[in-house]
């Protein structure tokens, strides 16, 4: 049975160096910055924020307030949630377009748009 060579951790490294490379590229350039939060709840739209404005949004389902989200520093972040698992909460601060927080108990969910709207194909017309 052969053993590993010089050659084959050459090898190793050369790749694992592409592949953080490659990881560092798309964290890096793979999503661009997003300009609105858009929250819904239960799949209904409950409303599209800026992330340009400071603000704190108090999300009610009825009566009762559930979740309250934070826009600062061009960010979005969950900031109390009355759900008893809290995950939303401990979720990081989202800016990019396509990221989201989901608050799974109280059916909120919060997407970054971006800012460019969507092209749309000559074929999809």
């Amino acid at each position: 049975m052969k053993r590993f060579g010089k050659k084959d951790f050459l090898l190793i490294g050369v790749l694992l160096v592409a592949a953080l490379g490659i990881w560092a590229g798309i964290g890096l350039f793979g999503s661009e910055k997003g300009a609105n939060a858009v929250v819904t709840v239960d799949g209904a739209l409950y409303g599209r924020y800026s992330l340009d404005k400071p603000q704190e949004i108090s999300i009610a389902i009825g009566e009762n307030v559930t979740n309250v989200l934070e826009i600062k520093n061009e960010k979005a972040d969950m900031i109390h949630a009355d759900c008893p698992d809290q995950l939303c909460v401990h979720q990081h601060s989202i800016s990019k377009s396509t990221e989201s927080i989901v608050c799974l108990p109280n059916k909120v969910v919060v997407t970054i748009e971006g800012a460019k709207e969507a092209a749309i194909d000559s074929l999809a017309k």
